[in-house]
Order: structure tokens, then C-alpha cells, then sequence
């Protein structure tokens, strides 16, 4: 069997449950990517030559030290942002170049850290606003749809008469992740969504994302400043360099799926975070001494 159709092979986990088919949508190409901040003046390079291959269905995190590019990248593929130079491309048909607008689309969602429900519809209303309003499904079909993954995700559906501020930050995350996935979007992006989360919550919500992951399995590109949420998710983690923010390094996360809490106590995970922070760390440490000089 070629490797091209392992990777298109419906994957059982060692539960024996099924993860989702890989998508044949959802390729993702960053291209030489630059971006400029008012280049006729203070000419603030946020992003330079960044190169970033993601496969469909791929979890991938982006890190790096703060003001390194990351939310500036999420926002370019999000269709938020234009490109200076380079490329970004979805399944091979241009995103984002230099002479095109910034173009958000439905195969695109993103989900901020922020949080953004409607406080006067209840869960399943919040559900279904997307396809209604983008007149992809009729009421019906996306009440249908909203309980169908309300009830996969969790056991969300016992919540989806429940108003957002009856529930707790962490299942208002979790709601707002099904809210994006009822979209069926291409690429799933997530921006530090679980930032303002103590440590016990955030936990819980890994493991909710890995559950919707295995059931959906759409292209995840996730950033985060938390290292071992990086490796402990992703398939992929991207090290962004200080500010002009590039392409450090790629790390692949070969740790099987599904996975558990336990796996952060072993030597693959330990090893793969040793080789993060010291990438980290070492552009951090730049991006200090910088802002030293900067303010001498």
C-alpha cells in the first residue's frame, strides 16, 4: 500500500474508535509570505519569507515569542489582512496575494480567544445562525445538523436551549468550535482560544478539541504562547523567529493518537519539548535584547 493512500484510509485510533476520513480539501500553502505595515512610512516588516506547507486535515500550532506574526498570519489566511509579498493558497487557488483584497470566506472560520456568541439566542440558535443566514441549510436542516454535532461534541446537545452566559467559559469555547464546524469549513483556525483558562479548565478543553478533531477531522491551524499545548495537539509545530517573524523550524509530533494526558510524562513528548522551548526561548531572548537596544 503507497503512502498516498494510508493517508486517505479512514484511521482507527488504539480505542478502536474512528477518526473521520481525512478531507481532501483543506491544503493550505504559504509562499514566500510578506507583510508590511505601513510601508510608505515607519515600514514595520511584521512577517518575511514565511514558508509553511500544511496537508488536508493536518492540526497544525504556530509559536513563537510575542510579536513574532503569528495573529498576523492567522489574520492573512483568514482573509482579514493582504500579503505584501508572496502567496497564500487553498487547494491550490490563490488566497491572498499582493495585488488581491483581503478576502474572509466561509471555508475559512475562525475562532478567537475572546469568544464571540450571541448572549440573547440560546446554544442551538447560536449553532445554526451560519447556515441559515448563508442560506446553505433551511431551519430544519440546520436544527437537525446544530443537535447532531451538539451531540458528538460532548454531549453539548443537553445544553442547547441554555443561554451563553448560563454556561461556563469552557463550554462556551466548545460551543463556539461547533458553531464554526456546522459551517464545514475547509480550514478551522483557532486563536489562543483557551488563553484566559486556568490550568485544570484548559485540560479539559484539550481534550474536547482532540474529540471534535477525531470526529471532523478538518485542517486546524492553531495558535497558542503555551508550548506544551502545541505538542501535546498538534501533528505539526511551527516556530516562528522574533520579529521580522519567518519559519524557524518545523517539528513534527509523531506522539499516536488518541491522545492522553499520560503522554505528557514521556520521553517523545519530553524530548519534543525541550526542542520548542530552546526554539523558543532563543528567539525570545532576541526579541528582548532588541526591545533594549530599541529603548536605550
Amino acid at each position: 500500500m503507497g503512502a498516498s493512500d494510508k493517508m486517505n484510509m479512514t484511521a482507527a485510533d488504539t480505542t478502536g474508535h474512528q477518526m473521520a476520513p481525512r478531507p481532501v480539501d483543506g491544503r493550505l500553502s504559504i509562499q514566500h509570505v510578506g507583510k508590511i505595515y505601513d510601508p510608505e512610512g515607519a515600514r514595520v516588516v511584521a512577517v518575511h519569507s514565511a514558508n509553511i506547507e500544511i496537508a488536508p486535515g493536518d492540526f497544525v500550532a504556530i509559536v513563537g515569542p510575542s510579536g513574532c506574526g503569528k495573529s498576523t498570519l492567522m489574520n492573512i489566511i483568514a482573509g482579514f489582512d493582504n500579503v505584501t509579498e508572496g502567496q497564500v493558497l487553498l487547494d491550490g487557488q490563490p488566497l491572498a496575494t499582493p495585488n488581491s483584497p483581503p478576502r474572509p470566506g466561509s471555508d475559512r472560520v475562525v475562532v478567537f480567544q475572546n469568544g464571540a456568541l450571541f448572549p440573547w439566542k440560546t446554544v442551538l440558535e447560536n449553532v445554526m445562525y451560519g447556515p441559515i443566514v448563508q442560506r446553505k441549510m433551511s431551519s430544519s436542516e440546520a436544527e437537525q445538523r446544530a443537535m447532531d454535532l451538539l451531540a458528538k461534541c460532548g454531549g453539548l446537545d443537553k445544553v442547547a436551549n441554555s443561554y451563553p452566559p448560563q454556561l461556563s467559559s469552557g463550554m462556551q469555547r466548545r460551543v463556539e468550535i461547533v458553531r464554526a464546524l456546522i459551517n464545514e469549513p475547509k480550514i478551522l483556525l483557532l486563536d489562543e482560544p483557551f488563553r484566559a483558562m486556568d490550568t485544570v479548565s484548559k485540560t479539559v478543553m484539550h481534550q474536547h478539541l482532540l474529540e471534535m478533531y477525531r470526529v471532523c477531522h478538518k485542517t486546524i491551524v492553531f495558535i497558542t504562547h503555551d508550548l506544551e499545548e502545541a505538542i501535546y495537539l498538534a501533528d505539526k509545530v511551527v516556530v516562528m523567529t522574533s520579529r521580522p517573524g519567518t519559519i524557524k523550524s518545523t517539528i513534527n509530533v509523531n506522539l499516536p493518537r488518541p491522545r492522553t494526558p499520560d503522554m505528557m510524562m514521556g520521553s517523545e513528548y519530553l524530548a519534543l519539548k525541550a526542542q520548542v522551548i530552546a526554539g523558543v526561548h532563543e528567539e525570545a531572548k532576541k526579541a528582548f535584547e532588541r526591545g533594549e537596544r530599541e529603548h536605550a
